[in-house]
């Protein structure tokens, strides 16, 4: 390394030194790396004649793991615990990283190498999953722009620049604005139905800002439940409107994300031009199992219209009960999470706060471990490693016999500073180094309550589930076994099957065998009784029409989005027409959906929101196998952890589903999951 003093983000000896990286390391440590990789894809381009799986593509993937495993520490650090210094540094070399992936995709000199190792005859004796190496590398080349003319190169570069800063500066405005927001209050009559836990919570948030009473804030933790529980309808309202306006422009105009998505928009589409697609929505679908933009559509429209009359039922019994019970001969949008709770209580005699009394933090947590244990028998224990804030856990992933199969974080509260939502990024892939295998170490990251009134943490089912979400990307980043980094865990499975595992493991969270070693009340210790989980099991698929139909609003939007022309498009005038055909709940014309949804305009899923409702046929599908042959069947966890998990990319995902599944997927089992099956004629 080309560094004079010992700097974190330059040791590869083991893991992360999250506790002595400091914004000022950053800079000159990125461009080290980024130096050392140019140097060596100068000696591979220029001094490899004759070019080989062993001198040209082992040292490329050396040198470009170092800089990705580098600049992801700084990324998660930029997510997790951000600050204006090292969002400063993080911003100052965001350009530099995006040249240089860009300049690598583009290099006409590394295209000609894989050129020459794909036409070699050498070639066919290479293994099935290196060939797919070779061969998805040709493409990727294709879409990274190297085929292009000098000038149009040039300005692909630019684009993919601008891109990530565009994309980076959104997300940042984003949590700007809910950071930015407080409501403090000393008057306890405002907060009337407010779970105990979210008003100790706030108490203590007023406190620590000097202040007496309850600081309310926009965090999920605290947004969440306002909407769900507060009786008095102007604080839901203040809330809605505040929550579904941040980033606009009824803000400060520095954070409106408006002219960004626009921007975003012109340049997607500039792209997909240079490269030969009529839009983005072509480009974004190349390398996925969907065929086309076009099926993609379909495939909403088809889901939508086995959906509708279900959440049209859903609509039609929420407004009764509102006007009958409630009083309300109108519902708002910030009325209804709180009237949903109030019918499923009605209905089902089942409230989330009384379930979320038996979901403690470490009750959950054990739970989990014991279902990856049954599963796929490994073991998880604690471990210690260096962590960015004192609240995240380490963990060790064993088999029976003590070897090491991977490692993980655990983020699990809000905070501020800290990127909202749930996910799971890599920190180190399992790949073959010489004689040794590298561990596998992954990121969960949440954004939960924390402990509060000298009380454990608990969780409400939802959480649960997506604990259960994100652990299920975390064993598919973890599980594998592939030896060789392009195919290894997540990387280069298609982006509309990733979601696969993680859909997946949701479906453990509603089994009575699971639920029984995982749950604990908080105050008595006694397990979740019977009665309780059967009236949450009735209450399962409450509103599943709804819910269904937000997911494909908001799918239809992203594929319909990246399938115009930049020029001609107002995206709220889009979205407007994707809700006048799907929507049963329509949101106020002030709502602002587009300058939050940060998965299509920061967090690669562009044009590719479809995946998760894509991705749930097969999950759905999957499972089924479980609840046909028994859900801790050995056997069938073993298949599963063989054909699916342990792939990573080395194999098209339908493959890897046929494999395991003994045929294609079908539609069926999502419906009858969610209970949207048309009653018998």
């Amino acid at each position: 390394m080309t560094s004079t003093s010992f700097n974190p983000l330059l040791d590869f000896s083991g893991l992360p030194h999250f506790g002595t990286i400091r914004p000022e390391h950053i800079e000159p440590a990125i461009l080290s790396l980024i130096g050392d990789c140019e140097a060596t894809l100068h000696r591979l381009t220029h001094q490899i004649e004759s070019p080989t799986w062993d001198n040209f593509i082992t040292p490329l993937e050396d040198i470009n793991e170092l800089l990705a495993r580098a600049w992801g520490q700084v990324s998660h650090l930029n997510a997790v615990v951000n600050t204006p210094e090292l969002r400063a540094a993080y911003n100052a070399v965001l350009p530099h990283i995006a040249q240089y992936w860009a300049r690598l995709g583009q290099d006409e000199s590394l295209l000609k190498g894989y050129r020459t190792l794909n036409n070699a005859p050498e070639f066919e004796k290479l293994p099935a999953s290196r060939q797919r190496i070779i061969t998805q590398a040709l493409r990727d080349f294709r879409l990274g722009g190297a085929e292009l003319p000098p000038a149009e190169k040039v300005r692909f570069l630019e684009v993919q620049e601008t891109l990530a800063a565009t994309g980076a500066r959104f997300e940042q405005n984003l949590l700007d604005a809910t950071n930015s927001f407080t409501y403090d209050t000393q008057d306890p009559d405002e907060l009337l139905g407010l779970p105990p836990e979210v008003l100790s919570t706030a108490a203590e948030t007023a406190k620590h800002a000097g202040r007496s009473g309850w600081r309310l804030t926009l965090h999920a933790p605290c947004y969440l439940p306002v909407m769900q529980y507060a009786e008095r309808r102007s604080l839901r309202e203040h809330f809605y409107r505040c929550y579904t306006t941040r980033a606009s422009e009824f803000g400060p105009e520095p954070w409106n994300n408006g002219p960004l998505i626009q921007t975003l928009l012109a340049l997607r589409a500039e792209e997909a031009r240079l490269l030969g697609f009529d839009h983005f929505a072509q480009l974004s679908v190349e390398p996925k199992m969907a065929e086309s933009p076009e099926a993609v559509l379909t495939f909403l429209r088809d889901l939508a219209q086995r959906a509708k009359p279900f959440a049209e039922q859903d609509w039609k019994t929420l407004t009764a009960f509102a006007q009958e019970r409630l009083g309300l001969d109108v519902v708002q949008p910030w009325d209804l999470a709180y009237v949903s709770e109030r019918l499923r209580t009605s209905q089902y005699d089942y409230s989330e706060q009384e379930v979320k009394t038996y979901f403690p933090e470490h009750s959950v947590l054990n739970g989990l471990f014991q279902v990856i244990q049954k599963l796929f028998g490994l073991m998880v224990h604690p471990a210690q490693a260096e962590v960015w804030h004192e609240t995240v856990r380490f963990y060790d992933l064993k088999t029976p016999t003590g070897t090491l199969v991977g490692q993980f974080y655990l983020d699990l509260y809000a905070r501020n500073g800290k990127r909202g939502g749930a996910w799971m990024d890599d920190a180190i892939t399992r790949r073959r180094k010489g004689d040794s295998l590298q561990t596998p170490v992954a990121y969960l990251t949440c954004n939960f309550s924390a402990p509060s009134g000298g009380k454990p943490a608990t969780f409400t089912h939802d959480e649960v589930i997506t604990l259960f979400h994100e652990c299920g990307h975390g064993l598919h980043h973890l599980l594998t076994q592939m030896e060789d980094l392009p195919l290894s865990g997540i990387h280069g499975v298609e982006w509309d099957a990733v979601e696969l595992p993680s859909q997946f493991m949701e479906n453990f969270c509603w089994e009575w065998e699971v639920l029984q070693g995982m749950t604990h009340h908080v105050d008595t210790g006694e397990p979740l009784p019977r009665t309780l989980y059967e009236r949450m099991l009735a209450a399962k698929n409450f509103q599943s029409g709804l819910q269904t139909m937000r997911q494909i609003e908001f799918s239809l939007f992203d594929m319909e989005l990246h399938c115009s022309v930049p020029t001609l498009l107002d995206p709220l005038h889009l979205l407007a027409r994707i809700r006048a055909e799907v929507a049963v709940v329509k949101p106020p014309v002030w709502h602002r959906f587009p300058h939050s949804f940060s998965h299509i305009f920061a967090g690669g899923y562009a044009a590719g929101y479809y995946s998760y409702k894509w991705a749930e046929v097969l999950s759905a599908d999957a499972y089924a196998l479980f609840e046909e042959s028994g859900v801790f069947n050995p056997e069938i966890g073993r298949r599963f952890q063989n054909e699916i998990l342990a792939q990573g990319s080395s194999r098209p995902a339908l493959d890897s589903f046929i494999a395991f599944r003994g045929r294609p997927p079908q539609l069926d089992a999502l419906l009858r999951h969610q209970g949207m099956v048309p009653p018998p004629a």
